[in-house]
């Protein structure tokens, strides 16, 4: 059995759990409830080098950061559906994966931080880059069910967690319709979890 190394509270993490719960797949979980202090031990390095989770132990090897783990579950468990291998839809699910890893994180997941108390930072800068990624969403599901492809793929499941959360980073939803049909969609997919620690 594959085994997930994660922090509760991350983002990264959940995007994780969720595609497990999708995918109606069985693994194990090792948390760690303070992740800095864990992450950093020797034992822990030798999994993952820049000492960070996710990490997923599978097949004897330990794949960390999210977008590769997404991209490994996809295609092992499921075939084309949730990553296809023909070289255009590729890229299309790459380019919400680069989205979900730049505008997306450094604008509405720091925003949301800076909120917390969890990091500094000035806000309306974080928010200002957080309403980018939100423009260029709204943009792509005024047309589109789905971001990449006619079902959803691994960029909906990358992109899902900040953008649901968006109103805790300080910016309201109500002048993105689409996008609040499309957290509905993602919601109601077979399967779906909330972000909420996983026991274990």
């Amino acid at each position: 059995m594959m085994t997930l190394f994660e922090h509760p509270g991350s983002s990264n993490c959940y995007k994780i759990r969720l595609m497990f719960a999708l995918l109606g797949v069985d693994y194990a979980c090792v948390t760690f409830e303070h992740a800095k202090s864990h992450n950093r031990s020797s034992e822990f390095l030798k999994q993952n080098p820049r000492g960070l989770v996710p990490v997923l132990e599978a097949e004897g090897n330990y794949i960390w950061d999210s977008t590769a783990i997404l991209v490994y579950l996809a295609r092992r468990f499921d075939g084309e559906s949730w990553l296809s291998v023909d070289g255009l839809a590729m890229s299309r699910v790459m380019q919400w994966l680069a989205l979900s890893q730049s505008e997306i994180l450094h604008g509405l997941m720091a925003a949301r931080h800076i909120i917390l108390g969890k990091r500094r930072g000035v806000l309306e800068d974080a928010q200002g880059l957080g309403r980018v990624a939100l423009g260029v969403l709204e943009d792509r599901l005024q047309r589109n069910n789905w971001l990449a492809s006619e079902g959803p793929t691994i960029a909906d499941i990358a992109c899902y967690p900040h953008v649901s959360r968006a109103p805790e980073s300080g910016i309201p939803l109500d002048a993105y319709p689409a996008m609040r049909r499309w957290i509905a969609r993602v919601e109601e997919l077979p399967g779906w979890v909330p972000w909420t620690p996983r026991a274990g």
